[in-house]
């Protein structure tokens, strides 16, 4: 995509000298860009930002222009984002040592207080990020009204038994209107990975919720066209050393089959498995990008060739 001054758009001229040719590169890319546009308009997308996504401020500033020029074009994007290495370090500072359970944060009540206060801020910062360049955000980390709802998570133990996780927890549900009213603005929601049990009244009905699994619910949830997660690579590769094996496109068998050879490992499971659920619940297509790439988002819903991995059903 080409780029451009997206935030004061005023009456002052902002033309930058280009020769002929990259002029119409330029035009040709906006032609491109409009099938997309056209097919995506007032559709859902959920874009997940986490992890050492969330340390670069230039890559940050840069992913957010992309959030706001799909508003701008009529998509519905909503934000989701955790902050694991910032509660960590939060955790530290407040004395607390981070103990982890199958891959989740155990959550005590002191973890949360701590969890909850550095998500919040993170979602403020984000919005307060999109409005800097001239757009408008909404931060929906209300402790009282949170956009989704949960139930604390039960992962299978021993002997039959359950995990302890404390207050971790899984989305369930959404609040669509408060979603909705946001975008009606022609606001971006801004949501961290937190849920509230509606069951249980006061404090004790906050949960942490991996943000993955938050965006793959809100996802499946809202409907959505697409679901975008961000991270530190490209995508999904058949062989993770060789930079040049990235899998442009896949089935969600095929990915269920690279996670059963171990093809996909590590810290990618959780993330692919909850793109499939996604993709069940009726997701139309997921992607895998590398949120360090400058304008990632855009080049991966608005051109042909994508920058990234893309999963189908079927």
């Amino acid at each position: 995509m080409p780029s451009a001054n997206l935030a004061d758009p005023g009456s002052q001229s902002t033309r930058v000298p280009v020769s002929p040719e990259q002029a119409i590169r330029d035009a040709e890319t906006l032609l491109s860009a409009g099938e997309w546009i056209r097919a995506f308009r007032n559709r859902y997308v959920v874009v997940k930002l986490g992890g050492s996504a969330l340390e670069n401020e230039e890559a940050v500033d840069c992913l957010l222009a992309d959030v706001r020029f799909m508003e701008t074009v009529g998509l519905k994007p909503v934000l989701v984002h955790g902050g694991g290495k910032a509660i960590s370090a939060a955790m530290a500072e407040a004395g607390l040592e981070a103990k982890f359970v199958a891959g989740r944060r155990y959550t005590d009540p002191d973890t949360l207080a701590v969890v909850a206060k550095t998500l919040a801020g993170i979602s403020r910062s984000l919005a307060e990020g999109i409005e800097r360049q001239g757009g408008k955000a909404a931060a929906l980390c209300d402790l009282d009204d949170l956009a989704l709802y949960g139930r604390p998570l039960a992962l299978p133990g021993e002997n039959g038994g359950t995990l302890d996780l404390g207050l971790v927890g899984e989305a369930i549900g959404a609040n669509h209107r408060a979603i909705e009213d946001v975008l009606k603005e022609d606001c971006i929601p801004v949501l961290p990975s937190l849920a509230r049990d509606r069951r249980v009244p006061g404090p004790a009905g906050l949960l942490n919720v991996n943000a993955d699994t938050a965006a793959s619910a809100l996802a499946r949830l809202l409907g959505a066209e697409k679901l975008v997660f961000l991270s530190d690579v490209a995508g999904l590769y058949a062989d993770p050393a060789d930079e040049s094996s990235l899998i442009q496109h896949l089935t969600a068998d095929r990915a269920g089959e690279l996670i059963r050879d171990g093809v996909i490992s590590g810290g990618m499971i959780p993330k692919v498995e909850a793109a499939l659920d996604a993709l069940m619940a009726g997701v139309h297509k997921i992607h895998f990008v590398d949120g360090r790439t400058p304008h990632s988002v855009l080049l991966e819903i608005y051109s042909d060739s994508g920058v990234g991995t893309e999963i189908v059903g079927g």
